[in-house]
């Protein structure tokens, strides 16, 4: 066991603390500066029932005669003495010194009071009652005054005992006040660190006290809680003020007022609110975290309530006391992460979970029974160039105008949402026709398609609209959004802008258009694409000024496919770009073989226009094939005027810079207007082949179109080209109108590129028309049972072919030109007719008014017997 040794420095240590705790000394920082000074405050409050005590004594022992001087000189010293003591420790100055200090003055103060006293009594001679009977009175009187400060007491004993030594008092006077003082001295030692230990421990919880005070404001000051507490009847007893401040109003106010007045009523099947609060308040349980709403808040507010029942230690209930903490601001945070949760933060419409849940509730309708609704899918025609052409910016400023009209139109009759992208929804509950859903679409379509204002600058694009109805296309969620989105791809499909019901067969059609997609890929890395070339004539010479290059893709298995419709699949996928970059090198490659005078025209895309490296593409191919740069003609179609901006401008000013010519394709078909060829540096344009192709048939306005179109041109020093002439009249026409160049098969139809070097050596750059003499309306070759009627009389024809204007029936022998017919094409469809050649049993017929030949319903056919 290890022996601790005493150190030189335990006696000091020891004296010092016990100083300390008789209040001689500095007590530092352990206790509280006015351990002392309460215990001087409380004796001067009493001292004056020792004065009076002792005066009583003085009366009692006949004292009061002053028939000595010394009596009289030793009573004022009693009275000055006795009033000091009941006036200093109640003065500042007093008060502002040190405990030990104050002590230090307070010892001599009390043994003067207890010798002046005593030398009172002792002067007292000849008095019956011995002095020694009321000296101890009145000193035991000034021992209970100065209660735990026994050191005090023990100085008033000190003085006294000093008199009666001095005045040979007897031995039981003496024995009496020195068993006193002996009580005295040892009772201050042995409680003097008691007493030390126990202010320090009170020091120590008023600190902690203070602490936790502090603490508490701080907390409540900062807002992130506050307290309350109640009474036994559950009204309020405390509540912070910080609490009230919010609630505009007192928190004087509040006191006294129940705590379920300031609450509002909860919802009971979700456990929150007064309700809840009100049950844990009446059964006096303790309850944690209870979300409540204001009361009479100015706006809305919500707090998370805790609190505990308070009990006495008889188990008396006094109440409640707790905590609470402000939920406001998480509040409205969860109400905008749910907010986001469910609509799209670009557009405000409803989002894709949204959209997902509303449909889902929609099929699955009420009462077991299977619900109606239809969806609608709509995409955006044209939004990427807008994206690549004016930035993302100006795409999701043209989104917030599209969701804008797009709520305007559909109003109330479904909900609009927001798929992603480009890309929206429309649900419509209940059954509808598909007539109304058609009318709703088509006032979709036509609202979208109205021209935009982004930024100052005009942008026009379109939409194209799937529609799926439930419980006819699909009775899952997932169901109709496929079959509608088929439907989508089938409205992309005919042409955009327009809108498409799903039907079983467009499974086959999608799954036929991703096949083909992925051939493309295929073709477009193994060279299955090749360019064909139709010439351009000089209408005036006759003579090639160019070839235009054509794209044609023969499919191994399924042969040749039309550009019209690989092409919008090439757009779709991506692929444009690449195509495109193959057929300008191509071309560039091609032309550099022919005769130097002669050009080559190659179509551009609006994507490929709209890319700021195609100038970049163009200058790499000329150099490639050592081409001239005015022997490459870009023609570009109106449609890279929809995004006319300052990159439409500078790509004008990049191409010509090059110098290339440049040609505006497919005229008067697009969606611009004019004002583009103010500033648009064309050389050349195009008449589309719609104009062309009938413009010599009697009546058709076609003519009058091409004439404008060719003043125009001239007046803007343009040259004219028109597509697709196939007839001698067209050509005659076209001459007559003034264009100065002819495209179509009435020249040639387009060749592959060893055709066009072996034309030119054999014929140079002349070029020969052949062609029918005139156009006549396409025909359509059938096999039709018809009754013919002729002055009363029926006769039955076989229809061979049939056109809008005329047809070739067989059956009637040498009918005679000029004979007029009655003929039943079909039930409840019949014309008038004009036979204008007959052989053997064939004739010619003119129909007195055009068919429409899809309305020609088809012949029922009669069963096997």
């Amino acid at each position: 066991m290890a022996i601790v040794r005493k150190t030189d420095t335990d006696a000091p240590a020891r004296t010092a603390n016990l100083l300390v705790s008789l209040g001689l000394a500095e007590s530092g920082t352990e206790v509280a500066a006015n351990w002392l000074s309460r215990s001087f405050t409380h004796v001067a409050a009493l001292w004056p029932l020792m004065l009076l005590a002792k005066l009583c004594v003085a009366a009692l022992l006949g004292m009061l005669s002053f028939t000595r001087p010394e009596h009289g000189a030793l009573l004022c010293g009693v009275v000055l003495i006795d009033g000091l003591l009941m006036l200093v420790p109640r003065w500042a100055l007093f008060r502002n010194l040190r405990p030990h200090v104050q002590n230090w003055l307070m010892l001599p103060a009390l043994f003067c009071s207890g010798l002046i006293f005593s030398l009172w009594l002792a002067q007292g001679n000849g008095v019956a009652m011995p002095s020694a009977v009321p000296e101890m009175a009145i000193a035991l009187l000034a021992v209970c005054i100065v209660g735990d400060r026994r050191l005090l007491g023990l100085s008033y004993f000190m003085g006294a005992l000093l008199v009666a030594g001095i005045a040979h008092a007897g031995m039981v006077h003496l024995g009496l006040l020195a068993s006193c003082l002996a009580v005295m001295a040892i009772a201050t030692l042995r409680q003097a660190a008691a007493d030390r230990e126990r202010a320090i421990e009170q020091h120590r919880q008023d600190l902690k006290a203070q602490r936790s005070d502090r603490l508490l404001e701080e907390y409540e000051q900062s807002g992130r809680g506050w307290f309350w507490e109640t009474d036994r009847h559950g009204h309020i007893t405390y509540i912070s003020a910080t609490l009230a401040e919010p609630l505009g109003v007192e928190a004087g106010s509040l006191i006294g007022r129940s705590l379920t007045d300031i609450i509002q009523q909860g919802d009971r099947q979700q456990g929150d609110g007064e309700r809840t609060l009100g049950f844990h308040l009446s059964a006096r349980t303790g309850f944690a975290d209870i979300a409540v709403r204001a009361a009479i808040a100015r706006e809305e507010r919500w707090w998370s309530i805790s609190g505990e029942p308070v009990f006495n230690e008889y188990g008396q209930f006094h109440g409640f006391r707790g905590s609470g903490t402000d939920l406001t601001e998480m509040r409205r945070s969860q109400a905008e992460v749910t907010r986001l949760a469910q609509y799209d933060s670009l557009t405000g419409l409803a989002n894709r979970v949204q959209m997902l849940q509303a449909l889902e509730q929609a099929v699955l309708g009420s009462r077991g029974k299977q619900g109606e609704c239809a969806l609608m899918m709509l995409d955006l025609d044209r939004f990427k160039s807008v994206n690549d052409t004016l930035g993302h910016p100006a795409g999701d400023a043209l989104l917030r105008q599209v969701s804008q009209r797009l709520q305007r139109v559909v109003g109330n009759q479904g909900l609009v949402g927001r798929q992603g992208g480009d890309e929206f929804k429309v649900l419509v509950h209940g059954r509808h026709d598909r007539n109304r859903l058609g009318l709703l679409a088509q006032a979709i379509i036509s609202a979208l398609s109205q021209p935009y204002s982004i930024e100052g600058t005009g942008v026009v694009i379109g939409v194209s609209i799937g529609i799926s109805f439930c419980p006819e296309d699909g009775v899952t969620a997932d169901a109709l959004i496929r079959n509608a989105d088929l439907a989508l791809y089938k409205a992309k499909g005919d042409g955009r802008g327009v809108y498409r019901f799903y039907s079983a067969d467009m499974h086959a059609d999608a799954e036929d258009r991703r096949q083909l997609e992925q051939d493309l890929r295929h073709a477009l890395t193994a060279d299955g694409l090749h360019l064909v070339y139709q010439p351009i004539v000089s209408s005036t010479t006759e003579r090639i000024t160019g070839y235009e290059a054509l794209l044609r893709w023969d499919h191994p298995v399924r042969g040749a496919i039309s550009p019209a419709l690989f092409v919008p699949i090439a757009e779709d996928s991506g692929l444009i770009a690449p195509i495109g970059e193959w057929v300008m090198r191509t071309a560039c490659r091609d032309a550099a073989q022919w005769d130097a005078g002669i050009r080559v025209a190659v179509n551009v895309s609006a994507m490929q226009f709209a890319n700021p490296g195609f100038p970049t593409t163009v200058m790499q191919a000329l150099a490639s094939a050592q081409l001239a740069p005015e022997r490459l003609e870009l023609e570009i179609t109106e449609s890279v005027f929809l995004n006319d901006n300052d990159g439409t401008d500078a790509m004008f000013t990049r191409l010509k810079g090059l110098g290339v010519r440049l040609a505006l394709d497919d005229f008067g078909t697009g969606y611009s207007s004019l004002g583009y060829l103010k500033k648009a540096p064309f050389d050349k344009i195009k008449i589309d082949q719609s104009f062309v192709r009938g413009a010599a048939i009697r009546g058709s306005r076609n003519s009058a179109i091409i004439k404008a179109i060719v003043s125009l041109a001239e007046a803007l020093g343009m040259d004219t080209t028109a597509e697709g002439a196939e007839t001698r009249d067209e050509l005659d026409l076209i001459r007559q109108l003034g264009c100065s160049h002819i495209q179509g098969y009435i020249y040639g139809r387009p060749m592959p590129a060893a055709q066009v070097l072996e034309g030119q050596r054999a014929n140079g750059v002349s070029a020969r028309s052949e062609g029918f003499q005139s156009s006549r309306p396409e025909r359509k070759a059938m096999l039709r049972t018809v009754a013919v009627h002729h002055d009363g009389h029926v006769y039955n024809g076989r229809i061979r072919n049939i056109s809008a204007t005329g047809a070739m029936i067989e059956g009637l022998w040498n009918v005679p030109e000029g004979t007029q017919f009655a003929i039943d094409l079909s039930e409840g469809q019949s014309v008038d007719a004009t036979t204008r050649w007959s052989r053997e049993d064939r004739m010619g017929v003119e129909f007195a008014a055009p068919i429409d030949l899809a309305l020609l319903r088809p012949q029922a056919r009669a069963l096997a017997g």
